[in-house]
């Protein structure tokens, strides 16, 4: 069995179009690790590339998704609301992030 789980620090960023979304991006060798994974999965595709994941930062846990972003060779996790209010982050700040693939 695969074990994809993994520890990072990044900073929270602020993507403006329709509606503001927060996001940190994932280092650039998890993502390939993550890409790879992804295609070779025998489980059906998820639209868009998205991969299911179990996120925890500080004392939150949620299972989500991330999306691949080719302009930076990275997978994006989006922080939705919640989660920035219980863990007090805004743009800019560092974020701890404790990631796994969920299969």
């Amino acid at each position: 069995m695969i074990d994809l789980s993994f520890t990072f620090t990044d900073k929270c960023w602020l993507w403006q179009g329709k509606g503001a979304w927060h996001f940190i991006t994932l280092p650039e060798d998890k993502s390939e690790e993550i890409k790879f994974f992804s295609e070779n999965m025998h489980e059906k595709r998820r639209g868009w590339g998205a991969v299911r994941v179990l996120v925890t930062i500080g004392n939150t846990a949620w299972e989500t998704s991330i999306f691949p972003d080719s302009k930076r060779s990275a997978y994006l996790l989006p922080i939705k609301a919640d989660v920035r209010k219980k863990e007090k982050i805004t743009a800019g700040d560092k974020v701890t992030v404790k990631l796994k693939i969920n299969v």
